[in-house]
């Protein structure tokens, strides 16, 4: 279909578009002006995602999140807000209400889940762009009451989102309050063990007496060293054969006098024996004093080779006596170690307990001031005010809606009509009905002239006769006969075919 043809069309049909038109734009008209009037109320709280948690001090990562003012405008839409604002409002309790729900649900179901759903259908939550504010709309017939359903939405919202905040917070503090006691139920039970380790043992300083048995026992180890030394000495020369050459006969003053004496009397007897003669007197006087001083010598050599002996003895014991006491020394000193160790173990499970008792401690004192918190990081921007306009219906928006509705109606409208009962409205309907070439047309003379004098408007061809007679349209010398007529009349459809598509087509 060409340009040229569509409008031909419009202008042929177009009482019937234009009532279309006035008939859509009418029916608008009346449905807006009959639809009650609703108000839309709005209320805009804004959220803080910068500051720092106040107990922890803490920026939370979560509100920074890109997700998060979606999941904001969710928790607002979510049943559980609605659930709220029935409560606050106490709609639950009016007796108009109760009446409604039970004519709609028969009683059906729970009150306040009606009455939830009923106001989320005409809640509407839309964040601004680029800012942390959100702005909620309800939209109802009484601007009061849809003023304070708005207000109600905002304050549903910060009271439910400080209890999903508050909510892990006191079951956190009720859990690390468990830990706590916990805690400090293994922490005086490792005191406990350690004071009963102790009094068990004795023990009031272990560092201290570790010390001192420590240097006691190096103590005995230096007096075995130096007794084994003596021991080892008295032996050597216990076992020398010559004992007038031990150093300590060697080193005795007396020995050394007698054996001055003894050399002193032997020159002596020595010049005796010469002047005098053995039997001199004097010569038997000196050889009775040497006598007595080798004697005497001897005796003294004995008593220092039997002193050694001695020496060697007591030596002998003191070591012995040494070896025991440094081995109980060892045992003791092993013990103290031991007991050391222990108490190292004690106080570490001591230290520990404390640790994890202060840790858990401060958490629990943390999340308890969580839990009893009632502040938030959402306030209200703008608190909603009753309308003083409605918002629906908007009858200007609606007309011009409706006019271009009606438009498309009615030329749609006008094309069906067509296309039911096609019409033959230019020279290029011809052409495509009967694929013949067009030779000439002839257009009415003006409206005001009766006398019907035809205008070539190309060369004068000659007429076309269909073989049974010229058609209306000829006669009239205008095109706006039905292609069905036309086809009869040319011969290229016959008059029973042409009953059996026009039956078809009504």
């Amino acid at each position: 279909m060409t340009l040229q043809q569509f409008l031909l069309i419009l202008r042929a049909r177009w009482p019937v578009a234009l009532l279309t038109l006035v008939l859509t734009v009418a029916t608008t008209v009346g449905v807006s002006l009959y639809m009650p009037k609703q108000y839309t109320a709005s209320a805009a709280v804004v959220l803080d995602v910068k500051s720092p948690d106040p107990v922890t001090g803490m920026m939370l990562a979560g509100m920074m999140a890109p997700g998060y003012m979606a999941t904001q405008i969710d928790i607002i839409n979510s049943d559980r807000i609605a659930k709220q604002v029935v409560k606050l409002l106490r709609m639950e309790d009016s007796a108009a209400i109760k009446q409604q729900w039970q004519e709609a649900t028969l009683g059906k179901g729970q009150l306040v889940d009606w009455l939830a759903d009923l106001l989320q259908k005409n809640l509407d939550v839309k964040p601004s762009r680029e800012s942390n504010v959100i702005n909620i709309h309800y939209t109802g017939t009484d601007p009061e009451f849809a003023a304070s359903v708005a207000n109600a939405f905002a304050q549903a919202y910060i009271d439910v989102n400080l209890d999903l905040r508050v909510a892990p917070a006191r079951q956190y503090a009720t859990f690390f309050e468990d830990q706590t006691k916990a805690a400090r139920e293994r922490l005086e039970k490792a005191q406990q063990a350690l004071s009963a380790y102790q009094q068990q043992n004795g023990i009031t300083s272990t560092d201290e007496r570790l010390d001192f048995e420590t240097a006691k026992l190096n103590e005995t180890s230096s007096q075995l060293t130096g007794v084994q030394g003596q021991t080892t000495d008295s032996q050597s020369k216990r076992q020398n054969a010559k004992s007038d050459t031990v150093a300590e006969v060697m080193q005795n003053p007396l020995i050394n006098g007698l054996k001055a004496d003894i050399a002193r009397l032997e020159a002596k007897l020595t010049e005796s024996n010469i002047n005098l003669g053995k039997n001199h007197p004097q010569t038997q006087r000196t050889e009775a004093e040497l006598a007595t001083l080798k004697a005497q010598l001897d005796a003294e050599t004995r008593k220092i080779t039997s002193s050694i002996e001695t020496t060697y003895q007591v030596s002998k014991q003191r070591e012995q006596q040494l070896q025991g006491a440094l081995a109980s020394q060892k045992v003791r000193v092993l013990a103290l170690n031991k007991q050391r160790d222990e108490l190292n173990v004690l106080r570490r499970d001591i230290e520990t307990a404390q640790r994890a008792f202060e840790l858990v401690s401060q958490r629990a004192s943390q999340t308890n001031i969580e839990s009893q918190t009632n502040q938030t990081n959402i306030a209200v921007l703008n608190p909603a005010t009753a309308p003083s306009l409605p918002s629906k219906p908007k009858v200007l928006l609606n007309i011009l809606v409706s006019i271009f509705l009606g438009t498309l109606l009615g030329v749609g409208l006008a094309l069906m009509l067509e296309l039911a009962n096609r019409r033959v409205r230019s020279a290029q309907d011809l052409v495509d009905a009967l694929d013949l070439p067009v030779l000439g047309s002839i257009t009415l003379p003006p409206a005001c002239s009766h006398a019907r004098s035809p205008r070539m408007t190309a060369p004068s061809p000659a007429p076309l006769h269909p073989p049974h007679g010229p058609t209306r349209s000829h006669k009239a010398g205008a095109a706006t006969g039905s292609i069905g007529d036309i086809l009869v009349a040319t011969g290229r459809l016959s008059a029973q075919k042409r009953q059996r598509i026009l039956a078809r087509q009504q």
